[in-house]
């Protein structure tokens, strides 16, 4: 979703809580992001990170706001994905080199909500996964507490990802560690479609993220780290990253993954 830029506090962001009991762990959140704590409400805020019952969500405050955003691994779209979503089939799987016995090291970059990461968890791999923006990598680390709360298959499965809370072109050329076979990307484009423009979260992220304008500095940094593929995801009709060509590609309905290869992924 984000890999670098402005990480700094959003002025019309706050944090607040939706029963009397979560008012201590907004106030803590609140500390720790850097952005007021206010009752449910303030008509100055734009957005509202919520504490309640179902962990974190985000929520913006205007008339035509669309519903909260939360990650949510047990229940609901993700569920059902890793239910009846196609497996090994499905494009991000093909993208990033599973097949057969061969589950590659995973880096995620740009992790936004970690739907692709917990999907090749669900499939078997080790993913890493890097948000730079504050706010997303909060609800993406609430909804990993949660679903290792959930135990079973989920909890499982979320034990293969890991979030780092960082730039992800800093942390890349900084590297320490096992190096990851595979790197997904995913950055936030400046033109999408108008029906990419009216999802929700679109709608509430690209505020916080922006768009990725150091994408080329993206994929080099994905480059000199991957010791055997970079895969890039994109709109179906955007035009590549800027740099290096990719030496094959996958296009579905509405995206397409620009893969570039360096070694052939072996079990």
């Amino acid at each position: 979703m984000s890999s670098s830029a402005h990480t700094a506090p959003i002025a019309s962001l706050a944090i607040t809580w939706l029963a009397p009991e979560y008012e201590a762990r907004a106030a803590e959140l609140a500390s720790r992001l850097g952005y007021a704590c206010v009752e449910h409400g303030d008509p100055a805020v734009q957005m509202l990170l919520q504490v309640g019952v179902d962990g974190l969500s985000l929520q913006a405050t205007g008339p035509d706001a669309p519903g909260a955003v939360r990650v949510d691994f047990v229940e609901g779209a993700l569920a059902h994905r890793r239910l009846f979503g196609g497996g090994a089939g499905q494009m991000v799987a093909r993208a990033v080199g599973v097949r057969g016995g061969i589950r590659p090291s995973l880096l995620d970059a740009t992790a936004g909500l970690g739907r692709d990461a917990f999907v090749l968890a669900g499939l078997g791999c080790d993913v890493i996964m890097l948000e730079r923006q504050p706010v997303i990598a909060a609800l993406l680390a609430d909804g990993l507490e949660r679903a290792q709360r959930s135990g079973g298959k989920v909890a499982e499965i979320t034990s293969r990802m890991r979030l780092i809370q960082a730039d992800a072109i800093q942390t890349m050329h900084e590297w320490e560690g096992p190096v990851p076979q595979v790197i997904h990307l995913d950055p936030m484009f400046p033109h999408r479609d108008k029906s990419a423009l009216v999802k929700k979260e679109m709608r509430l992220f690209r505020p916080l993220a922006g768009d990725d304008t150091d994408a080329p500095a993206l994929l080099e940094a994905a480059l000199q780290l991957a010791s055997h593929r970079v895969a890039v995801k994109r709109a179906r009709k955007a035009p590549a990253i800027e740099g290096q060509r990719p030496s094959a590609q996958l296009t579905g309905q509405s995206s397409r993954y620009d893969i570039y290869g360096k070694r052939r992924l072996e079990s």
